[in-house]
């Protein structure tokens, strides 16, 4: 049994997480998972997504407790089931091997989409969350994940006192830090998978910035260590062509252009997109969804068979159905238009594919 809960709250205890790795791929000890999914898989590829399903929440309102989450659950069961079915078919489309999404009500509504993906669609998903501190939206992220990946450990990095009284950095209340084992022909290759959701709107960009320390300092050890990471999610950034070690932003820290150390770097994976690929929202010119990983998944290592990016890409057709919606028929009459109408979200996915070499 692989599966264990790792809660940490500074740097020390990603140490850790560093001893998963090692310079080989591990062999496998098991021909299936804990739920009794195969775990090996004839595909040398890892598709990672990442999607932004905007207030992804069931019609029930008993267990949210602010105004805002009983605003936005979903007005029915109908409806709740049109959406959670659309979207199972929309992700069974394309079959990610891991799929990061935020703005998910809990774990439950995770359950329900991957009991609707194997139920309508035949595919086996596993669902991973950890409750975050938004205590206002009540939105988490988490993360299903395919037969041939397993999630050996799961963590939600605490913001004790000691990072509450330093003004570089801020808490970070909905993320999800886990390890997974891609599994390829009884060998296991491990990649620290972290999935976040960062504060809105321009005049957040200060709070982003804290936020983006706040992450690298939980990951900068696991990255030195030349682990392969991926850091993914809604980052809400106003940022938008290449990243420069000009005046500090939340993606120039997340990328490590704020130290002289480049063993710490991060790269945009959205920066291969053509520029008419990168806007992710339904706002003109916005590209808040991001996907980044480090130089080990950059770079082919001649040694051993590892991991490496091989494109990105901008999977609107799984969101938008006819033509994309006005911001005032999503936001504003979302369940007044024809089912076959509305987009799905105004957040558009993000699919990373990585080969083994």
């Amino acid at each position: 049994m692989y599966l264990y809960r790792l809660r940490c709250s500074s740097r020390s205890t990603l140490s850790l997480v560093v001893l998963l790795f090692c310079a080989a791929p591990l062999k496998s000890q098991q021909s299936q998972n804990a739920d009794g999914r195969s775990n090996t898989t004839s595909d040398p590829t890892l598709k990672v997504m990442t999607w932004n399903l905007e207030w992804f929440y069931d019609e029930n309102q008993n267990d949210n407790y602010s105004d805002l989450a009983k605003e936005k659950a979903a007005p029915s069961r109908q409806e709740w089931d049109w959406r959670r079915d659309s979207v199972a078919e929309s992700l069974s489309r394309v079959q990610p091997d891991v799929i990061a999404l935020q703005e998910i009500e809990n774990r439950r509504v995770l359950w329900y989409l991957s009991s609707a993906m194997k139920r309508n669609h035949q595919k086996n998903y596993f669902e991973t969350c950890i409750e975050g501190r938004d205590f206002f939206t009540e939105q988490d992220v988490g993360l299903l994940t395919s037969s041939n990946t397993e999630v050996i450990s799961e963590s939600f990095h605490g913001f004790p006192p000691s990072l509450r009284q330093d003004d570089r950095y801020y808490s970070v209340t909905k993320h999800l830090q886990t390890t997974i084992h891609f599994v390829h022909d009884g060998e296991r290759y491990p990649v620290v998978i972290f999935n976040t959701h960062l504060r809105a709107r321009a005049e957040a960009a200060e709070i982003r910035i804290k936020q983006a320390r706040s992450i690298k300092l939980w990951l900068a050890e696991t990255i030195r260590s030349g682990a392969d990471v991926i850091v993914l999610g809604d980052i809400n950034t106003e940022q938008v062509g290449d990243i420069t070690r000009t005046a500090p932003t939340d993606m120039m820290i997340l990328c490590g252009l704020d130290t002289e150390d480049p063993a710490d770097d991060l790269v945009d994976l959205t920066r291969s997109l053509s520029i008419q690929d990168r806007q992710t929202h339904l706002i003109e010119g916005k590209e808040f969804d991001r996907i980044l990983c480090s130089q080990s998944l950059i770079e082919d290592d001649p040694t051993r068979k590892d991991l490496v990016f091989a494109k990105i890409e901008n999977l609107k057709q799984l969101c938008i159905k006819q033509k994309k919606d006005t911001q005032e028929q999503h936001w504003d009459h979302y369940w007044d238009q024809p089912t076959e109408e509305r987009d799905l979200s105004d957040h558009l996915p993000l699919m990373a594919t990585f080969e083994l070499k």
